[in-house]
């Protein structure tokens, strides 16, 4: 069995996802094809509704390529026309992620497993209510992509609070979440970042609904589309990419195995077993510099960040503000194959800043290097976002270097 260092594993694993390389120098914004390119890499982009700087969906691509126009990542996924046919679909994939419409019957068992949603919430409404899903399902398909307020108006729902009609607006909202999971309907568009739905067969190409793949070959070629996208990884990592059961995991992992896809390789220190996808590349060096959204591929399964770059991160959204040790929304600082710092970040369009709201070092580095990294960092995203001034806060040890580099 191969044996690899822990560092050489860490190189694996950015160049696989796009992050072991300086982005190219481009003037203007990057191409279509350079956005399409990221999502060759990472195969998903998670979705969040965290609006504090950018939508999640949003920030990975900058990670990688640079200031892109972000209207090329909404038309592949929120635009079909002839002369531009849908690229991107939402679905249950990492939580709620863009994948390629392509992908869209590798998770057909999973719209069988969701047949009555996620959490199942939606079959006690429907029991209470048990029209409530033709009723919603007609509004659709006759006014076509609708959004849960638009399907409440149609129907003459009450708002909350008044009297009424048995379900609510939420719980109209929760029946097409329930529809969506169940694949009944997709997602058309969005306005303001609220989903439009339609029926799927609106959605997804006929010649791709009518493919079917059954959960076993489903499975394995998810589990391949991980491997890919990490480079190297434990069977939690790969089972974590697309949120599969332990139990799919192993036994796709051992037919990748006997057909070569995944080698077993040894990497010190990781303390479980480990698998190289077999286009993987092992660079010799890692000279990438990106500010990481907290729902980012590379870093959205906290274990592997752990393993990878000794670096213990959690998002501290949902934390009283008082109890948080860093911030809201923080973005790791990747500086070649490291993580070095953690950085608060706000966008303020009224004021026109990207706001540093805290800046903190990780480990013992020079606080004058990474500060002059990051700052130039923050200026391109500023540029991207439209911002025209970096402000750097108080908090943290590392916003006096910050500030003298600014």
């Amino acid at each position: 069995m191969r044996d690899m260092s822990a560092a050489m594993a860490r190189r694996t694993a950015l160049a696989a996802q796009g992050l072991a390389t300086p982005r190219k120098a481009t003037v203007g914004s990057a191409s279509p094809r350079a956005v399409a390119n990221v999502l060759g890499r990472t195969q998903l982009l998670q979705i969040d509704s965290v609006s504090v700087l950018v939508r999640a969906h949003y920030a990975p691509v900058f990670s990688r390529i640079g200031s892109y126009d972000r209207s090329d990542l909404d038309t592949a996924a929120w635009t079909d026309t002839t002369r531009r046919p849908r690229k991107l679909v939402e679905y249950w994939a990492h939580e709620a992620a863009l994948i390629p419409v392509e992908d869209w019957p590798l998770m057909r068992w999973r719209t069988q497993l969701y047949e009555h949603g996620r959490w199942g919430g939606a079959k006690s409404i429907l029991e209470r209510n048990p029209t409530l899903a033709d009723d919603v399902l007609g509004v659709i398909a006759d006014r076509g992509p609708s959004s849960a307020g638009d399907i409440e108006r149609e129907l003459e729902v009450e708002r909350p609070g008044r009297k009424g009609p048995w379900w609510d607006r939420s719980e109209v909202k929760v029946v097409c979440e329930q529809l969506f999971a169940a694949g009944v309907v997709s997602v058309a568009t969005r306005a303001g970042f609220v989903r439009h739905y339609d029926l799927t067969e609106h959605v997804i190409p006929a010649a791709i609904l009518a493919r079917e793949v059954d959960e076993e070959d489903a499975v394995r070629t998810l589990v391949s589309k991980s491997a890919g996208a990490l480079g190297i990884a434990t069977e939690p990592d790969l089972r974590d990419y697309y949120r599969l059961s332990q139990k799919q995991t192993k036994n796709a992992i051992t037919d990748l195995v006997e057909d070569g896809t995944l080698e077993p390789v040894h990497v010190r220190g990781w303390g479980a077993q480990a698998y190289l996808h077999s286009e993987a590349r092992v660079p010799r060096s890692a000279r990438g510099r990106a500010l990481l959204c907290p729902f980012d591929p590379m870093i959205f399964f906290r274990p592997r960040v752990e393993r990878l770059f000794d670096f213990h991160y959690r998002i501290e959204i949902y934390t009283p503000q008082h109890k948080r040790t860093h911030g809201y929304y923080v973005f790791p600082f990747l500086l070649g194959d490291e993580l070095v710092a953690r950085v608060d970040l706000k966008g303020d369009r009224a004021r026109s800043e990207l706001q540093v709201l805290g800046a903190f070092l990780d480990g013992d580095r020079d606080a004058g290097a990474v500060a002059a990294e990051l700052m130039q960092e923050l200026r391109e995203m500023a540029d991207w976002l439209e911002l025209e001034r970096v402000v750097v806060g108080e908090r943290g040890d590392l916003v006096a270097a910050l500030a003298a580099a600014g």
